[in-house]
């Protein structure tokens, strides 16, 4: 790795870390700030390959679970985080049915996880004792739909850079 990609690691971790300090300011910043901390880390796989990315993701989820004050937000990105750098292998699937099973199976594994792990570690059953099993399968509906479509904008936002942002940042 040559010090003009070890720099673009070191500002985009950092860059992604401060998006996700930010997005426990505003409401809609937990489910928010995650997607904005993936698209930043995107240049790093485009750049410096998946270990780079993997590298930046760790780093960014250590500093976000120690210094994040909104623990939801911290846990959303942990959980979703990786993903980018798993997408251009699901891309590879032969096919669009299998690419789709695949991104639904991860969705839902990541969401019973960071689920069970904020009712089951967190304590917060007796909030959720109440909710109906419908409530809670629409709301499984809805979080794959939005995952589904987090994978397009992922593929848009790789594509943005390497067209137009790239030449931009990089103009030699």
């Amino acid at each position: 790795m040559n010090g003009r990609n070890m720099a673009l690691c070191g500002v985009l971790t950092a860059l992604a870390v401060v998006v996700l300090l930010l997005g426990g300011a505003i409401g809609i910043g937990t489910f928010a700030a995650p997607v904005l901390a993936m698209a930043v880390l995107l240049p790093v796989l485009e750049e410096c390959g998946a270990r780079a990315a993997g590298t930046a993701y760790g780093a960014v989820t250590v500093l976000a679970l120690l210094l994040v004050p909104d623990r939801e937000l911290a846990l959303v990105y942990a959980g979703f985080g990786w993903y980018p750098i798993l997408r251009p292998r699901i891309a590879g699937f032969p096919s669009r049915l299998l690419r789709t099973a695949a991104r639904l199976a991860i969705c839902n594994a990541v969401i019973l996880a960071l689920y069970g792990l904020l009712l089951r570690i967190m304590g917060l059953t007796a909030d959720l004792a109440g909710a109906s099993r419908i409530m809670n399968a629409a709301l499984l509906v809805l979080g794959n739909a939005v995952f589904l479509l987090l994978d397009a904008a992922l593929a848009r936002m790789t594509l943005l850079w390497r067209r137009k942002l790239r030449k931009k940042v990089f103009p030699f």
